[in-house]
């Protein structure tokens, strides 16, 4: 389950997680027509009997479900370590519903009413995003004072301590920690660690780098730094 690696040859599986039959029928139906063998399910149990029988490459997770929504099934998966990158489905006007749920694990998010082939299009940055990283040859620790990312043990530690990152919030501490000292533009970003054109759309980036700020600069001299106006860097000191 921690790896979304697909043999040669294999259709990757997506599981929707939507109580709405019509939004369940059209992704069937548009995903599968894109090249996904679709699974779907309606609540938590559903969700659960699906994963436990066929383990999904990519989930579409609806926010406001029955009995558990869709924040409080992530936070299930993740606390089970099960890393499957997830894609919401949020109201377009709840920006709240978008902040919370990339600040629990999930991976990226879509508004609805939303297009069926964005949809299929993010799924598979996501799937690019996560077969990057799974193959990546192995490095050296990457440090920046007392900050060390090990990609052998896929563990990040601040003076020692261990700190729990997501799957994206992983790729973009490693992209920063790689070109430490660089101001990199949120376009940059973007390119870089969602390999998706959000067509403009920052706040994914912001959101994301302030998460990964609460993470590894809280209560520590500040590694994550804001150039305004410019980007984002990390570095050991500020430059005045």
């Amino acid at each position: 389950m921690n790896s979304v690696d697909t043999p040669p040859g294999t259709t990757d599986r997506v599981l929707v997680v939507d109580d709405d039959p019509g939004i369940r029928s059209l992704l069937i139906s548009a995903l599968g027509f894109a090249g996904f063998e679709v699974d779907v399910a309606g609540d938590l149990t559903q969700a659960l009997e699906q994963i436990d029988r066929r383990p999904p490459d990519v989930i579409v997770l609806d926010v406001m479900l029955p009995h558990a929504d869709g924040f409080e099934i992530l936070q299930l998966l993740r606390a089970r370590a099960i890393q499957v990158p997830v894609l919401f489905l949020t109201a377009r006007d709840a920006v709240e519903d978008r902040v919370r749920g990339l600040r629990l694990g999930g991976d990226d998010y879509v508004t609805k009413p939303f297009s069926v082939v964005e949809v299929g299009a993010r799924l598979q940055a996501l799937l690019r995003r996560a077969r990057s990283g799974s193959s990546a040859p192995e490095e050296a620790p990457l440090c920046c004072a007392d900050l060390v990312m090990d990609d052998r043990r896929h563990e990040v530690r601040r003076a020692g301590r261990a700190v729990e990152l997501s799957p994206t919030e992983y790729r973009l501490l490693h992209y920063l920690l790689s070109h430490q000292g660089q101001v990199l533009s949120r376009a940059q970003i973007l390119e870089a660690v969602w390999q998706y054109d959000f067509g403009g759309d920052s706040v994914v980036v912001e959101r994301f780098v302030s998460n990964l700020r609460r993470k590894i600069d809280q209560g520590r001299t500040p590694l994550l730094h804001t150039v305004r106006g410019v980007g984002y860097t990390l570095r050991e000191q500020a430059r005045k």
